[in-house]
């Protein structure tokens, strides 16, 4: 085997084509990676004469990895993530928790727990730059794990292996109703009466859908589901009377609108809840200061909550 040399390989040529990988269109790419498509692709093409391998298939309106593709740029992403790496241990053994964190959170959590941490991170730690991205469990583990993000907020447990965890707070789960629903009358709901037809959910890969269907009996269907997008909707659709549902306890903080519509009620049983957590990819060296920060964030759990020992 010739010797090739270093030299030339650039980090910045193996970003564009994992751009080019994930959006499988080259305009998109350079967009995301702030240079000229014909920059980019003229990188690219460099960079396979450099391999002696076509990387893409392309054509007008398709562009795909070819299999001898696929399997360089899954070794692409893993020289980039050793690169970040590289310069995250760096920074974090002058300054562990200075400068920019890209922190991911499920958007059933996200509006209603980070405007109340938010002040308290900014006072302990005034360097600390905070990205947020707001996702669904399945999106942010996806970029955790191609350290798109440093760290997630999510309800646990985790859906990945790869991922280290620690536990903040537990969120409780109260019954909402339409304020004429049989079941608004009484002081505190069972699981047990939740099994009913008129429960509302989310769609499909919002997590507090399944946490809902877990812990509620068997709902009978007799019709096709009404399901929401959001909790917003969710809660107007409970005002309008379609039915009831599950909430967790910090989305209903200072609910103002349909008092004379809705009524929350508590559930007798202590499952009823679940478990936030802060998330990271395993192999991250920054791990003792993700550790350092869940404590924090441990101390500074939302009022109502359970916490966890610190």
């Amino acid at each position: 085997m010739s010797y090739v040399p270093l030299s030339g390989l650039s980090l910045r040529d193996i970003e564009y084509v994992v751009a080019v990988d994930d959006l499988r269109n080259f305009s998109r790419a350079a967009e995301r990676c702030g240079v000229s498509q014909a920059g980019l692709s003229e990188q690219v093409r460099k960079l396979e004469q450099l391999l002696d391998v076509t990387l893409f298939e392309r054509s007008r309106r398709h562009v795909a990895p070819t299999p001898d593709g696929e399997r360089l740029i899954a070794l692409g992403r893993d020289v980039l993530a050793a690169a970040r790496n590289l310069l995250e241990a760096a920074r974090a053994h002058t300054s562990p928790l200075d400068g920019i964190l890209r922190l991911g959170v499920i958007p059933t959590l996200g509006p209603y727990y980070i405007p109340g941490i938010l002040p308290h991170l900014r006072n302990d730690y005034p360097n600390l730059h905070l990205r947020l991205t707001e996702g669904m469990t399945d999106t942010l583990v996806h970029a955790l794990r191609n350290n798109e993000l440093d760290l997630a907020l999510m309800a646990l447990p985790a859906p990945s292996e790869s991922l280290e965890t620690i536990s903040l707070f537990e969120e409780a789960f109260l019954g909402v109703f339409p304020a004429t629903h049989e079941l608004a009358g009484k002081n505190k709901i069972s699981l047990k009466q939740l099994g009913r037809p008129d429960l509302l959910l989310l769609e499909d890969g919002h997590c507090l859908r399944d946490q809902a269907l877990s812990i509620c009996p068997t709902v009978p269907r007799q019709r096709e589901p009404r399901l929401a997008t959001s909790l917003e909707m969710l809660w107007h659709m409970i005002g309008a009377g379609e039915g009831f549902s599950l909430i967790p306890r910090l989305a209903l903080r200072n609910r103002m609108d349909f008092e004379s519509l809705i009524t929350v009620r508590p559930l007798s049983e202590p499952e009823a809840c679940r478990t936030i957590g802060l998330v990271w990819r395993a192999s991250d060296p920054r791990a003792s200061t993700f550790r350092e920060l869940g404590k924090f964030l441990r101390q500074n759990a939302p009022e109502g909550c359970k916490t966890y020992p610190t």
